[in-house]
């Protein structure tokens, strides 16, 4: 399969047939703020210059992936038998060649797969989706045991850049008082640094995933590969893929 050297492969042990991929601003047409290989049509770019994007993405894929209408929600769909712009924010599916997507700038894209490749998906975890709980219903909607399960988390806003007000830290801690140890105090009074990273893990644990690999690669500081809603404003989106052979 032929896919460019600037798309990244989760470093996770899934079994034989489980393919997944984050793509990079790199590869695609798009220019200005949305420079390279942005795949959101509802940011403001071209929309011939996105379709390209996205049929330069498909080319490498078994199939054109289900682009959601992602709302910062918990809905979970079929991938499979969802249309496309279907309003959710993670999708599973048990056929193959059925590709799962969430489109990120910042936010968390986390992918899973059981330890049989028989059922993948993929979840857009901003902070209000993982604080409602996206990740326990992409978990229960797989329809396998947490125990079987593994999870992979992709680049997204990291903890020395991701400043919240104290409604988030409080959306967090009063569901799971252990992630205060996810937040530190902030350079203005009343203000929190958040690490997505490690909340998504308790979150994860909490609902009996206990492997999870990835974490840590920050979106805002790495510009030449990643577009940053906080750090840039208008900008693109790339996505995490994953599907079954």
């Amino acid at each position: 399969m032929n896919r460019p050297a600037e798309w990244i492969e989760p470093d996770w042990p899934a079994p034989p047939g489980v393919r997944a991929l984050v793509t990079t601003r790199h590869g695609g047409v798009s220019t200005g703020p949305y420079s390279g290989l942005n795949l959101g049509a509802h940011v403001g770019d071209a929309p011939e210059a996105v379709a390209e994007n996205r049929r330069r993405v498909a080319a490498g894929l078994p199939a054109m992936p289900l682009w959601l209408e992602q709302v910062h929600g918990t809905e979970v769909v079929v991938a499979d038998a969802a249309q496309p712009g279907t309003r959710a924010d993670a999708a599973f599916t048990r056929r193959a060649g059925a590709v799962c997507a969430v489109m990120v700038a910042d936010c968390l894209p986390v992918l899973f797969c059981d330890d049989r490749g028989t059922v993948v998906a993929a979840a857009h975890a901003g902070w209000r989706g993982l604080a409602g709980g996206v990740l326990e219903n992409t978990v229960r909607a797989m329809g396998v045991p947490p125990a079987q399960l593994m999870a992979w988390l992709g680049p997204a806003i990291g903890p020395a850049a991701f400043e919240v007000g104290g409604e988030v830290r409080e959306a967090f801690c009063a569901r799971q008082p252990e992630a205060a140890g996810a937040f530190a105090p902030g350079v203005v009074p009343g203000k929190w640094m958040a690490d997505i990273f490690r909340l998504a893990r308790l979150r994860l644990a909490a609902a009996g995933v206990g492997r999870v690999y990835g974490g840590g690669v920050c979106t805002v500081s790495d510009p030449a590969r990643f577009y940053s809603y906080r750090r840039d404003g208008t900008t693109g989106r790339f996505a995490a893929l994953v599907w079954r052979d």
